[in-house]
């Protein structure tokens, strides 16, 4: 008899874990997530041109938008493109798995014009026929 109870005091024992501790974790792993993800998707940093009646953006559902930021770097998204050379295959790939073929280009006001119409020459070849060119409002 004292084998079969031996057993059974077994049982109870490890059926009694302490969870608390582990919710205590998973609580500070929630907060730490929640606080570190909207850091990590935002954009480029680019000051662009301020306009009068600038167009939005947040209108259009999924807007592709390439970026030239202040130091001549073009940006698809997030992903960096090496040159505009190279771009014109990658916007060729994404668009091919796109509908619209609505292309938005963000510059930095710092950029020269040159670098600029040779990223809107990439994005032609690319086949891309709506180009919008992206602009603030200005800070009144």
């Amino acid at each position: 008899m004292e084998l079969g109870q031996n057993s059974n005091r077994r049982r109870t024992m490890l059926a009694q874990i302490n969870v608390t501790p582990f919710v205590d974790v998973m609580l500070v792993l929630l907060i730490i997530f929640m606080i570190t993800t909207p850091m990590m998707e935002r954009g480029v940093d680019v000051a662009l041109p301020e306009v009068e009646n600038a167009p939005n953006l947040s209108a259009v559902k999924e807007p592709l938008i390439i970026t030239v930021t202040r130091k001549g770097k073009i940006m698809v998204g997030s992903n960096r493109v090496e040159n505009a050379a190279k771009l014109t295959p990658v916007l060729q790939q994404i668009l091919s798995e796109r509908q619209d073929k609505t292309v938005y280009l963000e510059a930095d006001k710092a950029v020269p014009y040159g670098r600029v119409v040779q990223v809107m020459a990439a994005i032609k070849r690319a086949g891309v026929t709506k180009l919008g060119m992206v602009a603030q409002e200005p800070e009144k």
